[in-house]
Parts: C-alpha cells; structure tokens; sequence
C-alpha cells in the first residue's frame, strides 16, 4: 500500500463504511477522519459518532455536518433552472449529490491535513466516478482510496466474516434488519436497486415504495398549490416564504401524499452498463412541471428552446460526474442569465400522480392578450403579414422541388 499518513472517509456508519475504517486501518496503517453528511436522507446521522468512536476514531477526527440548505440552495436548485432530466426521465437525485460530499471531503482533508480520500463506492458504478472526478477538480493532487477496487472481499457474506473476524459492531448483523435493495436517499429523492429490481421484466413490490402513496389509494380529492418564483427559484408555497431545503421537504411531503414522483428506469450507467433502478422525487417531480409552467410565459422562445437543446448535455454532464468542470460551469452560467426574468406564480393540482398545471401568472409575462386572442384584437397583429413570411420560409423547399429534389 502506498504511504498514506491520514485519510478522510466518506462515512455513513453502515456496514459497508464500517468495514472499510477498519481495512484502511490495518492496510494503510493510517489515522482516519470520518465524515457523515445529512442531506436529508431521513435517517438520524449522529448515531454514526458513537460507531466511529467504537471503531477507535478520535473525537477530533470525527465530522457530522447538516449540508441540507446547502445541498438544496447551491445544486439541486441551479439544477432545476435548467428543467435537467436524464435520458428523458430520471431527475438526478443521486447524481446531484455527489459533488457536494466530494466538496466537503475536500474541505475536511484541508482542515484535517489529510494527504487521501476515501469512499464506499464500487468498482461497478457511478458514484466512484462522481466522487474522484469532484476531488481531482478541487484538490488535484489527492490520492483517492477506493477500497471495492483493492480489496478481495467481493459479496456480503465476505463482508460480514470480515466484520466477525474483527469484532466491528454492525447493526445489519441483526436478522431481519437488512432491505432486499441497495437504497440511497437524500432531499431530492430515494432510489432502489438490487432484489428483484435487477430482472427487468419483475415488477416493483408494492411495499418497497417508502416515499410516496400508490396513486390508486392516493385521496380522491385534489391538492391545489401555489409555488412563487424567483429567479428561476421557488421561494414561496402558499404565499409562505421558505428556505430552500424546506421547500423541498414540504414539497416531497405533499407530493407523496398524492402518488406523484415514482419512476422505474433502466439507464445506461458511465461505466457502461445498463441499470435498472427504481426512484421516488415526489418534490423534484413537482418543482420540474411547475419551473417549466413560469417558463412557459416568461422566456423568449429562442431562449427557451436554446435551453432544452442544451438540457441533455448538461444532465449527461451531472449523471457523469462533471459538475465542477468548466464546461458545466459554462452552461449554468448561461442557464442562470436566462432566469433573470422567470418570476411569478404557478398554480398546480396534484391528483393520484399527476401534477396538472391550473395556472401562471408573472409581472414579467411575454404572453400577450391583444395578440394571443381568437377575438377581435383591434389591429395589434396584422393577420396579412404572415403570408410574406410563409413564402420566404417556403423558398428553399420550392427551389427544391423544381428541381425535382
């Protein structure tokens, strides 16, 4: 093993983490610095200060942050401004989170004078990915630790002899405690994968779903919202100013209780393989229809139509790990120059799944009556300046057709 003096640990306190403390422990004779971040994954994330003091980590190399405001203000929102969906469908949830626990490694291993990182990912998917290439982008010459592509240990039978062997408490030892799906959870949404959800033909179980309603014992009666816009930004529900991280959760709350935000998906993974997982974004799922309803009468159509050409990129940018390149750099900057403009109200109707849009309204609408209107519109558009453009636009495909092409 090369020479590492100290190494910060990305670490939730579950079995697989637990494990990788003590291998880094007895591999690389070196000090280890845990990190557990909560980014509203639901679950309580101080229990994993007493697991890592069982481990034999020192309090002071111990950190626990609340990142959930950050997370939700400075990338799950600037996200959103750009309506980012992955191959058509998926709204990120895991993607997005990456960049900002390799942030905060970073950080960590500066205060902590750590000379590596280190994290649970495997050799199979994105998330090794996601992470190294955030590290290398903010702290170049950091040497990352992936313990899945080093070790021997390959299923979880191995990890648990492992586990035995060094008298590593987990809580997972106990029977009946472990879920059938490899489960990731934030703000922005839950996923599942594994169990049955690894044959495609296979149905999602029913009880697997811990987010959300299914839509056909969802309430019969509709939810009517308001979402206030900012900048492209939700900051109000209802009229009530709210943070960022509270909106989110208010919104997944509501959403879930009207079935809304399921999705079962088999992507095409960085790594090259194709995937099948299932996720819950009842929040996100909201937020997307409603950030495209203010859109939809505050931004030029050239704007709007640059925009979603370029979405794709930029969500491919996200799910492959380039949130801290230059290139998506670049893009938020545009993306964020457009949402200058995109202020006002969206009123929505959630009901058994759906987010049906029951109005827009802003100051700063293009959307204009006089001319919109089937009425008489008192000589505002002159119907008779169409035929002009119509010819001019036909040139080329009448010049064509003359020639017989």
């Amino acid at each position: 093993m090369a020479s590492v003096k100290k190494v910060v640990l990305a670490y939730s306190g579950g079995l697989d983490t637990s494990i990788i403390v003590k291998w880094l422990q007895e591999n690389y004779q070196c000090e280890v610095v845990t990190f557990t971040a909560d980014i509203g994954q639901g679950e309580e994330v101080e229990p994993a200060r007493a697991k890592a003091l069982a481990m034999g980590i020192k309090p002071e190399n111990i950190y626990i942050n609340d990142l959930r405001e950050e997370f939700v203000r400075d990338f799950v929102f600037p996200m959103f401004r750009a309506n980012t969906v992955y191959e058509g469908e998926y709204l990120l949830g895991t993607s997005i989170a990456r960049p900002l626990i390799a942030k905060r490694l970073v950080e960590i291993a500066n205060e902590a004078g750590a000379d590596a990182i280190s994290h649970g990912a495997t050799g199979k998917g994105n998330d090794q990915v996601r992470f190294e290439l955030g590290a290398y982008a903010l702290k170049p010459g950091v040497k990352v630790i992936a313990p899945w592509r080093e070790w021997t240990m390959g299923s979880r039978d191995s990890l648990m002899a492992y586990a035995e062997q060094h008298n590593i408490p987990v809580d997972f030892k106990k029977a009946g405690k472990k879920s059938p799906y490899s489960m990731d959870a934030n703000l922005l949404h839950i996923s599942y994968e594994g169990g049955i959800l690894e044959e495609p033909w296979a149905e999602a179980e029913e009880d697997m779903w811990r987010w959300s309603v299914s839509p056909e014992t969802a309430p019969d009666q509709a939810t009517y919202i308001e979402l206030t816009y900012k900048q492209g930004d939700p900051v109000a529900l209802n009229g009530q100013s709210l943070s960022p991280a509270e909106m989110l959760t208010i919104l997944n709350k509501l959403g879930g209780e009207n079935g809304i935000g399921r999705l079962d998906l088999v992507e095409n993974r960085y790594v090259g393989m194709k995937s099948r997982g299932c996720y819950e974004t009842p929040g996100g799922t909201i937020m997307l229809k409603a950030h495209r309803a203010i859109e939809s009468i505050t931004l030029d159509r050239e704007v709007a139509h640059l925009k979603d050409s370029l979405m794709p990129k930029y969500a491919e940018m996200i799910y492959n790990g380039y949130w801290w390149s230059p290139e998506r750099q670049m893009l938020q900057t545009l993306i964020d120059h457009s949402q200058q403009y995109v202020n006002g109200v969206v009123r929505l109707k959630l009901y058994k799944g759906n987010v049906i849009v029951a109005g827009r309204q802003s100051d700063d609408s293009l959307f204009d009556t006089k001319i919109a209107t089937f009425d008489e519109d008192g000589g505002a558009y002159n119907q008779k300046d169409a035929e002009g453009f119509i010819k001019l636009n036909a040139l080329r495909m009448r010049i064509a057709a003359n020639k017989g092409r």
